[in-house]
């Protein structure tokens, strides 16, 4: 199974990597627009149409109400998890003129934690994960933040970069864990129960 591309109809900066045959490509709304600017193909045009100012014809069209509960994004998301994806790319889901969708974009990375997935949120010049109940290994330069995501992260240990914390607790009202930054190493990243926001540069890599 591939991964599952989302482009949203919030500000867009291109892809960090092509999909492939096997991926899911999902144009949320008015990502459509996106997708034809970028001459990429999406799979799936879904959403209620409201940011497109059109309803695309096609048999790969799936419309939904105006008046519903999930955004247009989460939608999709549900509808790749659906086809049994569980890694998920989401870009134009940051900026433009509603900050309102970025956080609940943020959300949603948590909503997909929950249910076994990850999900990766691009802007400009980066990107954020969530990691629940696990470890992650990252290799890169420049900044990096960690936020309590979902009440208290415990056992939060950061390790190869500049500043450490060992079985510390993060909590969402206290930003102990911005502007950290990497060194030359490795960096580990442990949650042992919670769930934590990671942001980082786009050049940054994921270790196994």
């Amino acid at each position: 199974m591939g991964e599952c591309y989302i482009i949203g109809a919030g500000s867009f900066y291109g892809l960090q990597t092509l999909p492939k045959e096997e991926d899911l490509v999902i144009a949320a709304d008015g990502g459509l627009r996106h997708c034809r600017e970028a001459g990429i193909r999406p799979d799936l045009v879904l959403g209620d149409f409201d940011s497109l100012g059109e309803i695309p014809q096609g048999a790969a069209v799936m419309r939904l109400p105006v008046e519903k509960d999930d955004t247009d994004t989460l939608a999709a998301i549900r509808e790749g998890l659906r086809r049994g994806y569980t890694q998920f790319c989401i870009y134009g889901g940051t900026g433009g003129r509603r900050p309102d969708h970025t956080l609940a974009n943020l959300q949603s990375l948590l909503f997909l934690a929950k249910r076994g997935g990850r999900g990766w949120l691009y802007d400009e010049y980066a990107v954020c994960t969530v990691l629940r109940n696990g470890t992650l290994r990252l290799r890169g330069e420049g900044d990096l933040s960690v936020f309590a995501m979902d009440g208290p992260a415990r056992g939060v240990t950061l390790r190869g970069l500049k500043y450490e914390l060992s079985e510390h607790t993060l909590t969402p009202d206290f930003p102990l864990g911005v502007s950290n930054s990497f060194c030359g190493k490795t960096a580990e990243i442990t949650v042992r129960d919670g769930t934590l926001l990671i942001w980082h540069g786009l050049t940054v890599e994921e270790l196994p």
